[in-house]
């Protein structure tokens, strides 16, 4: 069941009444009652939470709004920090989860609730499985927080906790706040975030491909700020620094599925300086002058999932936005501006075959493709696609849905020769020849870096990594 995708509100009246109870109840408290937030890493053998990783925005919004009312401490095990075994200074522990780290967050709540304390489970995972989860914490938050954080703060403070917490409709943007990244940048371990600072402009996405969890998370409709309120943002990170070309990562899920949003909020931005990425989809990236706005606007590099050159799998996916006879102008569209490419290839679908790899290197290496990044196929939790691919799932341990785990045995070939195919692959393209002819002509900056690594880490790759 999903949320109702509209995006309404409560109406203004109640809105604001409940509001102005918690403000008062917020102002009689005898003492602000503590906050544990807390990032967990994962349990995956792969490249997931190495190196620098980004700053979680979900959870430094959850810190936003839980900072207004009560005392806030920031844990992010991805950068070394560390959740003490002793949380008795805590009255309320609140874990995000995706489903690959889900087991770490379960540990930690079931940790919290034998010390008695409030714990409060979100994120993508316990949205999905939202029975699961409340296994393992008092509360479980279904979706964003902000439509529902009214309501969640009013029962803290009241010491009466819903078990789940759900939006019957979801927040208009606008009322979003800017994100504090205060309580997140105090740990002394900060300088392992990315220099990216992640911003978000829209929310959710109407496209309804059947392997993602997006419009059960964020809704079907497309949700967009205020432009000035990006602008707002990207200012005010740019004072904070003392510095014009600062670099943002987009973490929205579609930012382009509204052109003449998309292209208005890039004309502004050409006007301030910034640098930026974003995944995007392919809806529209084929004409020329949406590609020379990006380049102008500061777009270093754009992730696309191009998913397969298999017509047949992007049919049974209904990525209805991959067109193959627009895969190269895409491209081409893009490196004529300067902007890298970080592409996204799936392998293990019932269409594919073991022509599916050649086809894929042959269109990576064709098309000089600076960063590609090879997945296995994960049908994740909650969605339509795991719901049919449930009876042939190989594991339900969720420690090994990061996408590079071997999941089912597709159709056309065995999992030993998909296996096999997938290593060959990585293996192919990111050799010191691989890395010269896609890079050929390109300027000398981190993505050379990037294929560096993955060069010494593909060459440690076999088959059975992958079970």
């Amino acid at each position: 069941m999903q949320i109702d995708q509209s995006e309404t509100s409560l109406p203004l009246d109640s809105a604001a009444s409940a509001e102005k109870h918690l403000r008062e109840l917020a102002s009689e408290q005898k003492t602000r009652k503590k906050w544990l937030l807390v990032q967990p890493a994962s349990n995956t053998s792969m490249m997931v939470d190495s190196g620098t990783v980004s700053m979680p925005l979900n959870l430094i919004m959850v810190s936003t709004l839980a900072g207004e009312l009560f005392d806030v401490t920031f844990i992010d095990e991805r950068i070394g920090d560390t959740v003490p075994g002793d949380l008795s200074e805590y009255d309320v522990v609140a874990i995000t989860s995706r489903t690959l780290n889900a087991s770490k967050a379960y540990a930690i709540g079931d940790h919290a609730l034998g010390q008695d304390k409030t714990v409060i489970l979100g994120g993508v995972h316990p949205t999905m499985l939202h029975e699961e989860a409340g296994e393992h914490c008092t509360s479980v938050v279904y979706g964003e927080i902000e439509s529902v954080w009214t309501e969640l703060a009013t029962d803290v403070i009241l010491g009466s906790m819903k078990e789940v917490y759900r939006a019957e409709t979801l927040k208009p943007m606008e009322t979003m706040r800017r994100p504090d990244f205060t309580h997140a940048l105090r740990s002394k371990q900060a300088k392992k975030y990315s220099a990216l600072i992640p911003i978000l402009a829209t929310k959710g996405c109407p496209v309804g491909c059947n392997f993602c969890t997006t419009p059960t998370i964020y809704g079907k409709s497309h949700r967009s700020r205020e432009i000035d309120l990006v602008l707002d943002e990207m200012r005010y990170h740019q004072e904070r620094l003392g510095k014009k070309n600062v670099s943002f990562s987009f973490m929205d899920d579609n930012i382009s599925f509204k052109p003449k949003f998309f292209t208005e909020l890039l004309e502004e931005m050409a006007k301030i300086g910034v640098r930026w990425n974003a995944n995007i989809s392919m809806n529209f990236l084929h004409k020329p002058e949406i590609a020379e706005l990006a380049g102008r606007s500061g777009c270093d590099l754009m992730s696309i999932g191009f998913e397969s050159l298999n017509p047949e799998t992007l049919k049974s996916v209904h990525k209805g936005s991959n067109r193959l006879d627009n895969y190269g102008k895409v491209v081409s569209n893009l490196h004529k501006n300067g902007i890298a490419i970080q592409g996204y290839f799936m392998f293990g679908f019932d269409n594919d075959s073991e022509e599916s790899f050649q086809l894929t290197y042959d269109f990576i290496m064709d098309n000089q493709i600076e960063f590609p990044v090879f997945s296995l196929v994960t049908p994740f939790p909650g969605t339509p696609y795991y719901d049919e691919m449930k009876p042939r799932l190989r594991h339900f341990d969720w420690d090994k849905y990061d996408t590079y785990h071997y999941m089912f045995e597709p159709t056309n070939m065995s999992g030993e020769k998909l296996l096999e195919n997938f290593v060959k692959l990585q293996r192919e393209v990111y050799k010191g020849r691989s890395i010269m002819r896609r890079m050929k002509g390109k300027p000398l900056n981190w993505v050379w870096f990037v294929n560096y690594m993955m060069h010494r880490f593909t060459k440690k790759l076999t088959p059975e990594m992958y079970l």
